[in-house]
This record gives structure tokens, C-alpha cells and sequence, in this order.
């Protein structure tokens, strides 16, 4: 069964995660000097706290103080956010997802990027039409 987060993020929370990933491990002090508007040195352990609590984050000792490093993979973590989007707002329908993206996004795409799109598009039917054949 793939992970699944059992939490989701804060807009804070999620930024956090963002400094950790970039950065690989980072402790207190680093992840609020690379906060927007960074708030007190307590608060951001205050979240640092609720992301282990929630299975996003551990730490290790160094010295006086702790550094905190990701327990899941960005992948694993991007992953488990779309789940969660498309359970929250498309009725967990990737077409009403797509569609979504497509309608506020359309303009912005060139040909080579909707070519790609067709393509992965055209790649998930055959995989689909070869699953289903092996299926007794």
C-alpha cells in the first residue's frame, strides 16, 4: 500500500517542509532565517514539533541543538498531496482534476508541452488496456 500523510499542511507548515527538502536537514534557527515574514524562533519549533508529531520530520542532536531532516521522500510527500487534492475538491476524479488545470492553465501551454500531455495521456490507456488484459 503507498504511504499516505495523514495530516494535512499549513501554508506555514508546508513551507517548512519546503526549506527542509531544499536544504536536506536543517535546524530551528535555519528554517526561520529562510521563512517569508519568519515568525519567533518558538513557533517555528512549535511546527517543527507538530511535523514530527505527524510523521513528516525527525531530528538528530548536534551539539546544544537539533537538526531536523524529512522521514519521507518529496516524491512520497507530492504524491500524497494530490491524492488529497483530488479527494477534497474533485471527488477523487482525475479527469475533473485535469480538466480543472486545463481550464485556468490552456493559454499558457505551448504545443510541445500539450504534445507531452497527449502523449503521457496516450501511455496511461495502453497501460490500462494491458492491465486489464492480464487480469483473469
Amino acid at each position: 500500500m503507498p504511504h499516505r500523510l495523514q495530516h494535512e499542511l499549513s501554508k506555514r507548515e508546508r513551507q517548512v517542509m519546503e526549506i527542509i527538502y531544499n536544504r536536506k536537514c536543517a535546524s530551528a534557527v535555519e528554517v526561520q532565517e529562510n521563512l517569508p515574514k519568519p515568525p519567533t524562533y518558538s513557533a517555528v519549533r512549535s511546527i517543527l514539533k507538530i511535523l514530527e508529531k505527524k510523521g513528516l520530520l525527525n531530528h538528530r542532536k548536534k551539539g546544544k541543538k537539533y537538526i531536523y531532516y524529512p522521514t519521507i521522500s518529496p516524491k512520497k510527500a507530492m504524491h500524497s498531496a494530490i491524492r488529497n487534492l483530488l479527494k477534497t475538491h474533485f471527488d477523487n476524479s482525475i479527469e475533473k482534476a485535469v480538466t480543472a488545470i486545463l481550464e485556468v492553465e490552456d493559454k499558457n501551454l505551448t504545443d510541445e508541452e500539450l504534445d507531452r500531455l497527449s502523449r503521457l495521456i496516450e501511455n496511461a490507456k495502453n497501460r490500462s488496456v494491458s492491465e486489464n488484459a492480464q487480469s483473469p
